[in-house]
Protein backbone atom coordinates (compact mmCIF):
# COMPACT_ATOMS: atom_id res chain seq x y z
CA UNK A 1 0.00 0.00 0.00
CA UNK A 2 1.31 3.27 -1.37
CA UNK A 3 1.18 5.95 1.50
CA UNK A 4 0.34 9.68 0.52
CA UNK A 5 2.94 12.44 1.08
CA UNK A 6 1.40 15.45 3.06
CA UNK A 7 2.92 18.63 2.67
CA UNK A 8 1.74 21.21 4.84
CA UNK A 9 3.50 24.30 6.08
CA UNK A 10 2.77 28.26 6.68
CA UNK A 11 1.43 30.21 3.21
CA UNK A 12 4.20 30.64 1.13
CA UNK A 13 6.54 28.00 1.82
CA UNK A 14 5.99 26.61 -1.50
CA UNK A 15 3.50 23.65 -0.80
CA UNK A 16 1.69 23.63 -4.29
CA UNK A 17 4.73 24.08 -6.51
CA UNK A 18 6.61 21.28 -4.59
CA UNK A 19 3.56 18.72 -4.56
CA UNK A 20 3.19 19.29 -8.63
CA UNK A 21 7.04 18.56 -9.17
CA UNK A 22 6.52 15.74 -6.45
CA UNK A 23 3.86 14.54 -8.39
CA UNK A 24 5.41 14.52 -11.30
CA UNK A 25 9.05 13.11 -10.15
CA UNK A 26 6.77 10.16 -8.22
CA UNK A 27 4.21 9.49 -11.02
CA UNK A 28 1.50 10.60 -8.32
CA UNK A 29 -1.87 12.25 -8.12
CA UNK A 30 -1.58 15.35 -6.45
CA UNK A 31 -4.16 17.27 -4.94
CA UNK A 32 -4.09 20.92 -3.68
CA UNK A 33 -7.12 21.05 -0.70
CA UNK A 34 -7.47 24.65 -1.36
CA UNK A 35 -8.10 24.29 -4.87
CA UNK A 36 -10.39 21.30 -4.14
CA UNK A 37 -12.36 22.98 -1.45
CA UNK A 38 -13.05 25.60 -4.10
CA UNK A 39 -13.87 23.46 -6.80
CA UNK A 40 -16.03 21.21 -4.80
CA UNK A 41 -18.15 24.30 -2.90
CA UNK A 42 -17.78 26.50 -5.86
CA UNK A 43 -16.62 29.60 -3.71
CA UNK A 44 -13.00 31.40 -3.70
CA UNK A 45 -11.54 30.88 -0.60
CA UNK A 46 -10.91 34.63 0.52
CA UNK A 47 -15.19 34.67 -0.39
CA UNK A 48 -15.60 31.92 2.01
CA UNK A 49 -13.91 33.96 4.51
CA UNK A 50 -15.66 37.39 3.53
CA UNK A 51 -19.17 35.85 3.35
CA UNK A 52 -18.95 33.77 6.07
CA UNK A 53 -16.06 33.81 8.26
CA UNK A 54 -13.08 31.55 8.95
CA UNK A 55 -14.64 28.95 10.86
CA UNK A 56 -17.12 27.85 8.27
CA UNK A 57 -14.32 27.55 5.80
CA UNK A 58 -12.31 25.24 8.40
CA UNK A 59 -15.44 23.21 9.07
CA UNK A 60 -15.37 22.87 5.06
CA UNK A 61 -11.92 22.10 5.11
CA UNK A 62 -12.41 19.31 7.56
CA UNK A 63 -14.77 17.64 5.16
CA UNK A 64 -12.72 17.54 2.37
CA UNK A 65 -9.61 16.33 4.59
CA UNK A 66 -12.33 13.62 5.86
CA UNK A 67 -12.75 12.59 1.81
CA UNK A 68 -9.35 12.98 0.51
CA UNK A 69 -7.30 11.23 3.58
CA UNK A 70 -9.28 8.04 2.77
CA UNK A 71 -7.20 8.26 -0.70
CA UNK A 72 -3.87 6.18 -0.81
CA UNK A 73 -0.48 6.80 -2.83
CA UNK A 74 -1.69 10.44 -3.61
CA UNK A 75 0.16 13.90 -2.79
CA UNK A 76 -1.97 16.33 -1.13
CA UNK A 77 -1.08 19.89 0.02
CA UNK A 78 -2.86 21.49 2.60
CA UNK A 79 -3.75 25.24 3.20
CA UNK A 80 -1.43 27.16 5.98
CA UNK A 81 -4.14 26.46 8.79
CA UNK A 82 -4.95 22.74 8.18
CA UNK A 83 -2.93 21.47 10.89
CA UNK A 84 -4.42 23.62 13.82
CA UNK A 85 -7.57 20.66 13.56
CA UNK A 86 -6.04 17.96 15.76
CA UNK A 87 -8.36 16.42 13.85
CA UNK A 88 -6.89 17.05 10.34
CA UNK A 89 -3.59 15.85 11.65
CA UNK A 90 -5.04 12.64 12.78
CA UNK A 91 -6.79 11.86 9.42
CA UNK A 92 -3.78 13.00 7.60
CA UNK A 93 -1.60 10.87 9.43
CA UNK A 94 -3.50 7.40 9.13
CA UNK A 95 -2.70 6.82 6.17
CA UNK A 96 0.32 9.56 5.13
CA UNK A 97 4.03 11.13 5.74
CA UNK A 98 3.35 14.04 6.90
CA UNK A 99 6.18 16.98 5.31
CA UNK A 100 6.84 20.27 6.94
CA UNK A 101 7.73 22.61 4.41
CA UNK A 102 9.23 26.06 6.10
CA UNK A 103 10.58 29.21 4.73
CA UNK A 104 11.98 32.39 6.60
CA UNK A 105 9.42 35.32 7.61
CA UNK A 106 11.37 37.09 4.91
CA UNK A 107 10.82 34.80 2.12
CA UNK A 108 7.48 34.17 3.07
CA UNK A 109 6.38 37.72 3.10
CA UNK A 110 7.65 38.21 -0.51
CA UNK A 111 5.69 35.07 -1.61
CA UNK A 112 2.55 36.34 -0.12
CA UNK A 113 2.72 40.00 -0.76
CA UNK A 114 0.20 40.06 -3.47
CA UNK A 115 -2.94 41.18 -1.88
CA UNK A 116 -6.56 39.36 -2.10
CA UNK A 117 -5.37 36.26 -2.14
CA UNK A 118 -4.19 35.67 1.36
CA UNK A 119 -7.11 36.05 3.78
CA UNK A 120 -5.78 35.51 7.00
CA UNK A 121 -3.23 38.15 6.27
CA UNK A 122 -5.38 40.92 3.44
CA UNK A 123 -6.43 41.51 6.87
CA UNK A 124 -3.39 42.62 8.53
CA UNK A 125 -1.85 46.20 8.06
CA UNK A 126 1.98 44.86 9.64
CA UNK A 127 1.85 41.53 7.13
CA UNK A 128 5.67 40.66 8.29
CA UNK A 129 4.72 41.18 11.93
CA UNK A 130 1.45 39.21 11.25
CA UNK A 131 3.83 36.60 9.65
CA UNK A 132 5.90 36.58 12.82
CA UNK A 133 2.73 35.74 14.98
CA UNK A 134 1.13 33.24 13.05
CA UNK A 135 4.46 31.54 12.49
CA UNK A 136 5.06 31.62 16.28
CA UNK A 137 0.97 30.01 17.14
CA UNK A 138 1.28 27.57 14.31
CA UNK A 139 5.11 26.27 15.20
CA UNK A 140 3.66 23.64 18.21
CA UNK A 141 1.40 22.26 15.07
CA UNK A 142 4.39 21.99 12.36
CA UNK A 143 6.38 20.50 15.07
CA UNK A 144 4.45 16.97 14.98
CA UNK A 145 5.46 16.39 10.81
CA UNK A 146 7.41 13.66 10.38
CA UNK A 147 10.06 15.73 8.00
CA UNK A 148 10.78 19.57 7.81
CA UNK A 149 12.47 20.36 4.67
CA UNK A 150 13.86 24.33 4.29
CA UNK A 151 12.29 26.19 1.46
CA UNK A 152 13.85 29.64 1.46
CA UNK A 153 16.61 29.41 -0.38
CA UNK A 154 16.41 26.09 -2.37
CA UNK A 155 14.71 25.44 -5.60
CA UNK A 156 11.27 23.43 -5.76
CA UNK A 157 13.38 20.84 -7.27
CA UNK A 158 15.97 20.52 -4.46
CA UNK A 159 12.90 20.89 -1.75
CA UNK A 160 11.83 17.05 -4.00
CA UNK A 161 14.93 15.99 -4.00
CA UNK A 162 15.48 15.87 -0.12
CA UNK A 163 11.96 14.76 -0.07
CA UNK A 164 12.75 11.70 -1.63
CA UNK A 165 16.16 11.14 0.04
CA UNK A 166 13.83 11.05 2.74
CA UNK A 167 11.10 8.63 1.74
CA UNK A 168 13.75 5.83 -0.04
CA UNK A 169 15.48 6.45 3.15
CA UNK A 170 12.54 4.97 5.10
CA UNK A 171 11.53 2.32 2.04
CA UNK A 172 8.15 4.43 1.65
Amino acid sequence: MKRNIVLTGFMGTGKTSTGKNLSQKLGRHFIDLDHFIEEKYQMKIPEMFSKYGEEFFREKEREVVDEISNRRGIIIATGGGTVKDPRNVEKLRENGIIVCLTSDVRTISTRTDHRGSRPVLDREKDRLAAIEKLLEERQIFYDQCDITVDTSNKSPMQVVDEICAYLKARGV
